[in-house]
């Protein structure tokens, strides 16, 4: 992995934070700095979802009037022959002997248990058709509280493994049970969600489809980042399902580049929650720092309460906590209460139910800053002081 574009990125390993990607050289606002390609694909509904499919089975566009349907499994659709192309006969019949398989034991597992059943099929067939893209997969890094380590996971990587091994054609490379588990915890750390468009009436955005990343796997989490991904799933090109890391503001050469593995505005509770569930490591950086002081507090008052009001006083300490950062980041903030409040004000989209980052057009003289969730646009009327 040392073949990172344009020299803007290069691998480093930081104490206490592992493998890392810093700054090769000064890094401007509004900078790609990485621009890849998916390792692989897959559909994120259930497998056994009665929903028709709505998105290329390949590139996971929005499908038109003119979409080719398989006629072999009649499970996938694709929006163009050469997206058509990619399904290769062993995955064609591997999904058509899947979906005709009536054993309960399937049908009655968890829509996230289908999923991974998804995963896994697109990474055994990695396997067959490119087996130096399947070690790439194998290389990247997995582990941590709540992976497929643990004995749950273990087990339902078991089940998956046993199923498609007795469903699916054989393969020319076998796959062992480990493997399996393996590929279950590459999976959980290092997949990227390719998003449904933006609607301001919904408060969470659902996942299209997932994509491995192997380059951008290396980025670390910042809760208040220096970098931001975007991404254009229905843009009429080539290359629609790569991901673009974009900077957000100036970084120097040798400082570490950090996106955000979630927006940016949720409140330190939930930042630490998530972390620790889906990839298994406490966050410590100077945003977390300060607002643990806050939690602490929080917590004290919340011993002091009437049993009958905890569950009221602790929805009005959640807003309490959001409303700090709000009302640091409309102020300026002080240095001793929230240093980074400025971010705030400048990077986070104002769209209600948006959540997004805002981060410069590439080639915007008067910085026009883009949102990654929502796509709008606003003048920066800051300017770059940083």
């Amino acid at each position: 992995m040392s073949d990172f574009e344009a020299t803007a990125l290069r691998p480093a390993e930081i104490a206490g934070r592992g493998r890392a990607l810093v700054a090769a050289r000064p890094l401007r606002p509004g900078e790609v700095v990485l621009r890849e390609s998916p390792l692989l694909l897959y559909s994120a509904f259930p497998f056994l979802s009665s929903a028709s499919p709505s998105y290329c089975g390949h590139c996971f566009q929005s499908l038109a009037s003119s979409a080719q349907k398989c006629s072999g499994c009649s499970l996938v659709f694709f929006c163009n022959p050469k997206c058509f192309s990619s399904h290769t006969p062993w995955l064609c019949e591997s999904l058509r002997r899947l979906h005709s398989y009536s054993s309960a034991a399937f049908y009655d597992q968890p829509p996230e248990r289908q999923v991974q059943a998804r995963f896994l099929l697109a990474a055994y067939n990695l396997a067959a058709v490119s087996p130096s893209d399947f070690q790439v997969l194998l290389s990247l890094q997995g582990g941590g509280v709540g992976d497929p380590s643990s004995p749950a996971d273990s087990s339902a990587a078991g089940f998956l493994h046993s199923l498609l091994s007795s469903v699916c054609p054989s393969l020319s490379v076998p796959i062992s049970p480990e493997q399996t588990v393996a590929l279950l915890a590459k999976d959980k750390t290092n997949a990227f969600g390719l998003m449904e468009p933006f609607s301001p009436s919904e408060e969470k955005r659902s996942v299209r489809a997932y994509g491995i990343y192997p380059k951008a796997s290396f980025f670390n989490h910042d809760c208040l980042p220096n970098a931001c991904r975007f991404d254009y799933v229905d843009s009429d090109s080539d290359g629609n399902t790569d991901i673009i890391i974009r900077m957000i503001h100036d970084v120097p050469e040798g400082r570490e580049v950090c996106l955000s593995y979630f927006p940016v505005n949720l409140n330190y509770p939930s930042r630490q929650k998530r972390l620790l569930e889906d990839y298994g490591f406490t966050c410590d950086c100077d945003r977390c720092k300060v607002e643990a002081t806050w939690s602490d507090n929080d917590e004290e008052e919340d011993e002091a309460m009437d049993e009958e009001n905890d569950e009221e006083d602790e929805e009005q300490e959640m807003e309490g906590s959001d409303k700090k950062n709000e009302e640091a980041s409309m102020n300026g903030g002080d240095e001793s209460d929230f240093p980074h409040a400025y971010f705030f004000v400048r990077y986070m989209c104002s769209r209600e139910n948006c959540g997004g980052t805002l981060a410069p057009l590439p080639s915007a003289p008067s910085m026009i800053l883009e949102c990654n969730v929502c796509g709008s646009l606003k003048e920066d009327e800051v300017g770059d002081n940083q």
